[in-house]
């Protein structure tokens, strides 16, 4: 089973996002669209109408919508009374994983709460239904799923799994997505989603588009060709990858 989703919708990217659209609609394929609510703090979906009457569209049109945390940005520091170990785990998260993106990672359980309600809050008056939730950067603390499940919440992914919060279940999946902030990145995770195509479709897999893939030439002709490949292969919603 293929699931195909676009990370960081938002105003900020949407013409990547537009650009991602199109490129699956070619293969046949509606990909999931993980919206952040305000991204970067520079953009609240409130203030873009037009943008959001073109997610309910899409979402009318068969596009699964997940919320993706809420503002995609972690603290610019480690709190200064981190223990050392902590504060090794925090530059791990946010400057190794990721560039200051694993937001829930940087959270306490109340500060969390606080914003999937808000971003909860978000969606229904733009008038999107949540079909999910996945935190920025795949960075999950075990402590949100019961959050999540508390809230309705049918689906969540990280890295290495996919869970049903709602269940208290999960499965193994692969994820093939690229990385381009650095060349070394973007030529290991090319290296990475060409090498896991024999795997493709023997496990619950998740191909995952960023807007900088799509702004980069050589990551964009590796979508086309990863998503040739996989184009006869069952696909569906993300819940079905664990009837895969």
């Amino acid at each position: 089973m293929i699931h195909v989703s676009i990370h960081d919708v938002s105003p900020v990217f949407a013409d990547e996002v537009r650009d991602g659209i199109r490129i699956c609609a070619g293969y046949g394929m509606k990909p999931a669209l993980l919206v952040v609510p305000d991204f970067h703090e520079r953009a609240p979906l409130g203030q873009y109408p037009e943008f959001c009457a073109e997610v309910r569209a899409w979402q009318k049109e068969g596009h699964e919508i997940y919320l993706h945390g809420y503002t995609h940005r972690s603290r610019p520091a480690p709190p200064p009374s981190a223990s050392r170990q902590a504060t090794w785990e925090w530059y791990f998260r946010q400057r190794v994983v990721s560039g200051g993106e694993a937001e829930f990672a940087d959270l306490s359980r109340a500060e969390a709460e606080e914003r999937l309600d808000r971003g909860l809050d978000c969606f229904e008056r733009c008038g999107f239904a949540v079909d999910g939730f996945v935190p920025p950067a795949w960075s999950l603390p075990r402590w949100v799923l019961p959050l999540l499940g508390e809230r309705g919440i049918r689906y969540t992914e990280e890295h290495l799994w996919i869970h049903r919060p709602d269940r208290g279940t999960r499965r193994r999946s692969l994820v093939c997505n690229w990385a381009t902030r650095t060349t070394a990145r973007k030529f290991s995770t090319v290296a990475f989603c060409r090498l896991v195509r024999p795997a493709l479709g023997l496990v619950p897999t998740r191909i995952a588009l960023h807007p900088g893939d799509l702004r980069s030439p050589l990551v964009v002709r590796e979508i086309h060709s990863l998503l040739r490949a996989v184009r006869d292969l069952p696909r569906g919603r993300a819940e079905d990858l664990f009837g895969a």
